[in-house]
């Protein structure tokens, strides 16, 4: 059951995109950025923050550091208040994924510890795996995920060579379809809603095919009616602050 918090109204007036920024950013903006690979979402926050020169900063969602796309950051109150409000938010997501490696992170940031031949897969086979997937499902986190298990982040217990017992979540996927299939690599685009985790969806969709995948790409391409097209890259919004 969602939190009262996450039936906020979003404010369009709080939303701000290219080229447009508030004449005083303190009395709150929401701030849809396209982040770019190889950074974290906070490192995006911790950017913000420093071009704004405020402490109060956050975001509506991460993204793995390898993920690319639209992610919401909220600047100041009242903006920081509508964080359920977007996190509530169904999620639309590209990616890559590659059947027949196995890897312990289910994406492309640990190596490929078991790989097995996918020539005997079908086209249809490979649609039918993930449109299995359709629906309101039990997802199992990753090891290597920000999931605490024991008061600890799995992903800790995981650079450690721990395995521990992870809870199944509800998750719920609204929509998914195969885009490209070639050989192994196979694009795809799915409809999810909050704390659905595609690196798990990408190994499920293997262990059913009986032959292993791991994410090889992703990018989040909307939230609600947000889409990444409207959003700041990075080199935009330093452009916007005068950086």
């Amino acid at each position: 059951m969602p939190p009262a918090s996450a039936h906020r109204s979003i404010d369009p007036d709080l939303v701000f995109v290219p080229p447009n920024l508030p004449e005083d950013i303190a009395a709150g903006a929401v701030l849809p950025i396209d982040k770019p690979a190889n950074s974290t979402s906070f490192d995006i926050v911790r950017e913000v923050r420093s071009l704004a020169d405020l402490k109060k900063v956050g975001h509506a969602g991460t993204l793995d550091p390898l993920a690319t796309g639209l992610l919401i950051v909220l600047v100041a109150r009242p903006a920081t208040r509508l964080q359920d409000a977007f996190m509530y938010l169904r999620k639309t997501y590209t990616g890559t994924m590659r059947l027949g490696e196995t890897t312990p992170s289910h994406d492309s940031e640990t190596a490929v510890t078991e790989s097995v031949d996918t020539s005997h897969l079908s086209e249809a086979e490979i649609r039918d795996a993930l449109e299995a997937f359709v629906g309101e499902i039990e997802q199992v986190p990753p090891m290597y995920s920000a999931v605490k298990i024991g008061g600890e982040k799995l992903y800790k217990k995981a650079r450690r060579g721990e395995q521990v017992e992870r809870p199944p979540r509800p998750v719920t996927i609204y929509d998914a379809c195969i885009t490209d299939i070639r050989g192994s690599e196979v694009d795809f685009k799915i409809d999810c809603s909050k704390g659905t985790y595609v690196r798990s969806l990408a190994r499920d969709v293997g262990a059913e095919l009986g032959v292993g995948a791991h994410l090889t790409a992703l990018r989040r391409t909307a939230i609600g009616d947000y889409r990444v097209e409207d959003a700041w890259s990075l080199d935009q919004l330093r452009d916007a602050f005068g950086m």
